[in-house]
């Protein structure tokens, strides 16, 4: 059985469960998203999508 998430909902999951289970303050978390949303606009916008990308791919195998 094969279950594709959106990358950002498994990182809110990791969000929440650092807020509720380790301490984490949730104006850090909203800090931190913040940081996340503004490199989203700069010149290292394609780099980080494309390291992105490949780590999904090396995590799940190549599936050409």
């Amino acid at each position: 059985m094969t279950v594709s998430l959106p990358l950002v909902f498994v990182l809110g999951l990791f969000a929440w469960g650092a807020v509720k289970f380790l301490g984490v303050r949730t104006w850090i978390v909203v800090v931190i998203a913040l940081f996340g949303f503004w490199l989203s606009h700069t010149f290292m916008a394609p780099a980080i999508e494309s390291g992105t990308r490949s780590g999904v791919d090396a995590v799940n195998g190549s599936h050409d």
